[in-house]
């Protein structure tokens, strides 16, 4: 039992939510004999077996950050087979503070709680399980990018491709080892 002494204060699981739903429907799909699929949902996938139609891995696009709703575009494209993938960024949901011009990102940096916007623009993430990919795309947003390829050196079974903005606003890609492999050529 969870108890609030503070009524205004509420538990959001979005970071979650998606990643682990996706992983009960890939449990449902299996229970019913179903091998080969492909979940997708918000942005959040789960992967089985190989694409049926093009009788090869999963190929799935991660979209880049300058392109525009109407008009998108793929950074890059990566083969999927057996693993969820989830993606976080801060370049759609944001506001702008309209008398001081502010940023305002909606990932909250958990020590203080505020909004804070990070070098980190976006993360993209491989992992077992959809739920997996889907919390360490959040924290890797939240975390930044150097405290972010500290983690990633300790998680063997998790892949990341980070955008990110240099310290001249340039626009970068860091990405593990495993993840490479993954491209696409």
């Amino acid at each position: 039992t969870i108890s609030k002494e503070y009524p205004q204060i509420y538990f959001d699981f979005n970071a979650v939510a998606k990643g682990f739903g996706i992983d009960c429907l890939g449990r449902y799909l299996e229970a019913k004999g179903v091998k080969d699929y492909l979940i997708e949902l918000g942005g959040e996938i789960l992967t089985k077996g190989e694409n049926l139609d093009k009788k090869q891995e999963w190929v799935v696009g991660i979209e880049s950050v300058d392109s525009e709703l109407e008009n998108r575009s793929f950074e890059a494209t990566v083969k999927l087979k057996d693993v969820g993938m989830a993606s976080s960024g801060n370049y759609r949901k944001f506001r702008i503070d309209s008398a001081t011009g502010k940023k305002y990102v909606h990932t909250l940096n958990p020590l203080t709680g505020s909004a804070e916007k990070s070098d980190v623009t976006s993360s993209t993430v491989i992992a077992p399980t959809c739920g997996v990919a889907d919390a360490y795309a959040t924290s890797f947003m939240a975390l930044g990018l150097e405290k972010s390829e500290e983690l990633l050196k300790n998680l063997p079974n998790v892949e990341a491709y980070l955008t990110y903005t240099d310290s001249l606003n340039r626009h970068q890609v860091f990405m593990t080892d495993g993840f490479k492999k993954r491209l696409e050529n």
